[in-house]
């Protein structure tokens, strides 16, 4: 039986979770069932886009991150995917300063491709953003598992 919730690796340098990335978000990522990765983020406010409101490119970002660590699997042996599709819906701003949940599901997984969906809901549950995404391999060719050390990819106490 697995214990819920596991936390997620990071990397050195991503901009969404690379904790050595000076202008990155440093997000956490924990998978709190099977198939469901969820974060916490308070977004700062050289981050926004009209006054109070998160940029919608940030808001982007962190739909599509999210939508495709569902599918990373191991921590040692991680499914590596670029986003082939991501189609978002803005329902409501996106408030900077407050605290937001950003959860991503999975949805069908093939062999060299997967589809999710991931939501960014605020204080109250509600849905504020969604997107539906296509995932891609990582061709083998194109990134050597061996060097995940170079990137810091592993999970890095609080």
């Amino acid at each position: 039986m697995t214990d819920y919730p596991i936390k997620q690796p990071n990397s050195k340098m991503c901009f969404i979770c690379g904790l050595e990335n000076p202008v990155g978000l440093h997000l956490h990522m924990y998978e709190t069932a099977p198939g469901v990765i969820e974060s916490k983020y308070i977004a700062p406010e050289h981050f926004q886009g009209y006054p109070g409101v998160l940029h919608g490119g940030i808001v982007a970002a962190l739909l599509d991150e999210v939508s495709g660590r569902i599918h990373m699997g191991d921590a040692a042996n991680p499914r590596f995917m670029f986003t082939g599709k991501l189609e978002v819906k803005y329902r409501k701003n996106v408030p900077i300063g407050k605290l937001l949940k950003i959860v991503g599901k999975a949805g069908k997984v093939r062999a060299k491709m997967a589809e999710s969906w991931a939501g960014i809901y605020d204080e109250n549950g509600e849905l504020l953003a969604e997107a539906n995404a296509l995932h891609i391999n990582v061709p083998e060719d194109q990134f050597d598992l061996s060097r995940l050390d170079e990137l810091g990819w592993k999970v890095y106490p609080e």
